[in-house]
């Protein structure tokens, strides 16, 4: 006979963990499985690594500008088995503190292995079955591998195995110039090694303003990173030591490097979770169906993180956590769509983006107020040296409510929210324009920004 759960929840990344605590503490009876690492894509090949390498990257870049800012000292050395054992801690330390909370955590039991359906509402662990009338999934994704032609014979990176990697490449070439790829491509080129990204498309991070990718090209150049755009027709060969890839693009000069990072993309960890047996629908790249309030297709199964198609980044996974809670636990009848679309892209300076692009604003026809400022006038920014960058807002010329905001520049990761907050509040941006801000910060020049509002065109 099956264990009985009040709730099962599948994959303990950002939001399994947090829901877990939320039905125990509720007196439910839940049990939540994982099959290898706890903690998610966030901690163990994301987030937290990721910004720990980055960190790392930016001490070596701030050692060979230290004559800049009137101090003297040798170029830095990086060791880059140092660097990784600084970030297997970081990672490592967040992994064990999640992992600890499960097993510890009263009215919860903690399944190691690979969970798959069985019925709508029973699962499979091994030998073991449980059901559950709630059943909350929550795997992630992973990294895509599009099938190009002789990729099968090099060997290749991802997110995941860069990880893994304790040594300095001497030409790391990144296929991909979205996030993943740019944050990788100027961390590795701080660290010392040639960088080559190869874009299929015709600008760099596409989803963003053409202002924004240019500022952004811009700022990988000046650090010495080669960038192909228009790189159709991507293939791979191996000459001796050397790994060659061809590409159709504006150069169409093959680049010969020694590893290559695959990042163009993410697929949903569902394909191998029984989901056929349990009638539950998916679309047609794997992610599961779900409604605004994260219901899957069968009644008690909720979908929540990178596999439902609805957000892509740690803190979206924690909201969908957030909007279940609140409706199971609160008759609180929270939604998706009440979610303003925010995220960073972390290059240095940092990309904080909250709400609609220009672009969309554009095509959407409504009339609209924009003003932008150089980070060439923000003083913060001047004292920093860190002047590389813009900041820009959008507001709806009839509400007076702000629409959308793009800050690339020296704290823009941090800045947004105070952008992001006054959207939430849904008050008009003169609301900025009455707050008295600390001097000297970024953010200070928000306010005095959106002081200088001109018509969209």
């Amino acid at each position: 006979m099956p264990t009985h759960f009040d709730a099962i929840i599948i994959g303990a990344g950002q939001a399994g963990p947090s829901l877990a605590g939320r039905l125990a503490k509720a007196g439910m009876r839940v049990a939540i499985v994982e099959r290898k690492l706890f903690g998610g894509t966030c901690v163990n090949t994301g987030c937290i690594p990721t910004k720990t390498l980055v960190a790392s990257a930016s001490a070596a870049h701030m050692v060979r500008r230290a004559a800049e800012f009137g101090v003297d000292t040798a170029g830095p050395s990086v060791d880059m088995k140092r660097v990784k054992a600084r970030k297997d801690a970081v990672s490592g330390k967040s992994r064990t503190g999640v992992e600890s909370w499960l097993k510890g955590m009263q009215n919860c039991t903690v399944y190691e292995g690979h969970a798959r359906f069985e019925s709508a509402h029973e699962v499979s662990i091994g030998t073991e079955r449980l059901n559950a009338e709630r059943i909350f999934i929550n795997v992630g994704g992973r990294a895509a591998v599009p099938p190009m032609p002789g990729l099968d014979t090099i060997p290749y990176l991802t997110n995941s195995s860069m990880m893994a990697v304790d040594f300095l490449p001497r030409h790391l070439m990144i296929v991909g110039g979205s996030y993943i790829g740019l944050e990788f491509a100027q961390m590795y080129r701080r660290f010392g090694s040639e960088v080559t990204i190869l874009e299929m498309g015709p600008r760099l991070a596409q989803k963003e303003d053409e202002d924004v990718s240019a500022a952004v090209r811009e700022i990988l150049e000046r650090e010495g990173i080669q960038i192909r755009l228009n790189a159709k027709c991507i293939a791979f060969s191996k000459s001796g030591d050397e790994i060659v890839a061809h590409a159709e693009c504006d150069d169409p000069r093959e680049v010969r490097g020694s590893h290559v990072l695959l990042a163009v993309g993410r697929v949903p960890n569902t394909d191998d979770l029984g989901l056929e047996k349990a009638g539950i629908a998916a679309d047609a790249h794997g992610y599961i169906t779900v409604d605004d309030q994260l219901r899957a297709s069968v009644p008690g199964v909720w979908a929540l993180g990178d596999c439902n198609g609805k957000g892509a980044f740690t803190h979206t996974a924690y909201n969908d956590f957030e909007i279940v809670a609140a409706n199971l636990l609160d008759n609180d009848p929270r939604r998706v769509s009440d979610r303003i679309p925010a995220y960073a892209l972390y290059i240095d300076p940092p990309l904080g983006r909250a709400g609609m692009t220009e672009a969309h604003i554009r095509r959407s026809g409504r009339p609209a107020l924009i003003c932008k400022r150089p980070m060439t006038k923000v003083g913060r920014a001047v004292e920093k040296g860190e002047t590389q960058g813009f900041m820009k807002a959008l507001i709806d010329a009839e509400t007076k409510q702000i629409l959308g905001a793009a800050i690339l520049g020296v704290g823009g990761d941090e800045v947004i929210h105070s952008i992001l907050d006054v959207m939430y509040a849904k008050a008009p941006y003169t609301t900025m324009q009455r707050a008295v801000h600390i001097h000297p910060t970024v953010s200070e020049l928000v306010p005095t920004m959106l002081g200088d509002l001109e018509p969209l065109a």
